[in-house]
């Protein structure tokens, strides 16, 4: 998926979408324009009249665009194997104002899978944020929550945010200190 942008856009239905950095959930009406500014991990910031919009993957359609289609898994995958495909997933998560996924930010503090038999498993995460008081850190979770549990064979997902340890720019890969100019 591409990364920054100016595309003009217009929806084509009403959709719902989060405004940035608030947090908060409203409808977006059909034939509402703006630009994609960022599209990455399969959702959208999208400005429009002034403001910035998060607008999620599965709603692309509303935006002329592909939905993004759920991960591949090895036949009779192991832990590990879910696990690669988790920390994949978790790399197509964004900070909708930073250009960088959650994992290459340092937000992702624990992955733990576990077996529930017949094939299932349980997944918890725990993640933070960038800044504590950060409106989207709700957004951030559901994001990857959604992301894990659209996986084959991950039948519960627990994504808990955490400020213990507190983030710092030291925890950043290399390629985000990089990107963001940090290094």
């Amino acid at each position: 998926m591409f990364g920054h942008t100016n595309e003009p856009v217009t929806l084509a239905r009403d959709v719902r979408a989060i405004i940035i950095p608030a947090g908060e959930e409203l409808l977006l009406r059909e034939g509402t324009t703006g630009f994609i500014t960022q599209a990455l991990g399969g959702s959208f910031t999208v400005y429009i009249e002034g403001n910035l919009f998060r607008i999620a993957g599965s709603d692309a359609d509303a935006l002329g665009k592909e939905p993004t289609p759920a991960p591949d898994v090895p036949e009779n995958p192991t832990d590990k194997d879910i696990e690669d495909v988790i920390w994949r997933q978790l790399k197509t998560c964004y900070d909708p104002e930073i250009p960088v996924n959650i994992v290459d930010l340092g937000l992702i503090y624990r992955l733990d899978v576990r077996p529930n038999g017949s094939g299932e498993r349980s997944v918890e995460v725990d993640m933070t944020l960038t800044a504590p008081g950060c409106g989207m850190g709700d957004v951030l979770v559901a994001d990857a929550q959604e992301k894990i549990a659209v996986i084959p064979t991950v039948a519960d997902v627990k994504v808990e945010l955490v400020f213990d340890p507190p983030w710092n720019q030291s925890m950043m890969s290399d390629e985000a200190r990089l990107q963001t100019g940090l290094m």
